[in-house]
C-alpha cells in the first residue's frame, strides 16, 4: 500500500507519523491487497472561530474512493476517529462486493429443471424430483420467485443444485415460465 502524508500550516509531529504507521498497519492486516492507495492531509486551521486541525484521509480501492474528513483541536483523537470511520467503511464495501459476488456466483450456477413433489409449508421446505428420479431437498429460503404456500406438486422449476449436509439440495429455485 502506498502511503502519502501532506501537511499545510504544520509540521508533521512524530507522535502523529507513529499513529498514522499504526493505523496503516492495521489496515493492511485487516485490508491486504484492498487498499492500493492511502493518503492523509493535515492542515493547520487559523480561523478566527475555529483553532485546531483539519483531517483528511483518503483511501484508493479497486472502483472507488473513500474519504474520511474530521476537524478538531486533538489530532491523536482525530487520527484515531477517521481511521475507525475509514476502517468501517472499507468494511461496509467489501461486504457488498461479497454480496454481489455471492449472488452472482449463485445465478452462474447451471439450471436445472424439475418439478415439484412434496411441499411442506408447515415445516418451511420441499422436494424436486429430476428427470432422472432423483429428489432434490430445498427450503423455503431457497424460493427466488414465489412464496412456499403459492407452490404447488407439480409445478415445474429451475433450481440449482449444491450439496448439503443430508445430500443434495437446491441452493435457489424458480418456478419455470
Amino acid at each position: 500500500m502506498e502511503l502519502k502524508i501532506e501537511t499545510r500550516n504544520v509540521e508533521l509531529r512524530k507522535g502523529w507519523q507513529e499513529r498514522i504507521d499504526e493505523e496503516k498497519e492495521k489496515l493492511i492486516r485487516h485490508y491486504a491487497n484492498f487498499v492500493l492507495h492511502l493518503r492523509v492531509s493535515i492542515e493547520e486551521t487559523k480561523h478566527h472561530k475555529e483553532k485546531g486541525y483539519e483531517l483528511k484521509v483518503v483511501a484508493s480501492v479497486p472502483n472507488d474512493t473513500v474519504v474520511v474528513s474530521r476537524k478538531g483541536e486533538n489530532m491523536g483523537a482525530l487520527l484515531v476517529e477517521a481511521f475507525d470511520v475509514l476502517s468501517l467503511q472499507l468494511k461496509e464495501i467489501l461486504r457488498k462486493k461479497r454480496k454481489d459476488q455471492k449472488s452472482i456466483d449463485g445465478e452462474m450456477e447451471t439450471a436445472s429443471f424439475g418439478v415439484v413433489r412434496k411441499v411442506s409449508p408447515f415445516e418451511s421446505y420441499g422436494f424436486i424430483v429430476t428427470p432422472d428420479e432423483r429428489e432434490i431437498y430445498f427450503h423455503e429460503n431457497a424460493l427466488k420467485d414465489i412464496p412456499l404456500d403459492q407452490l404447488v406438486e407439480g409445478d415445474e422449476v429451475s433450481y440449482g443444485e449444491t450439496i448439503g449436509d443430508k445430500g443434495p439440495q437446491a441452493s435457489w429455485v424458480r418456478v419455470a415460465r
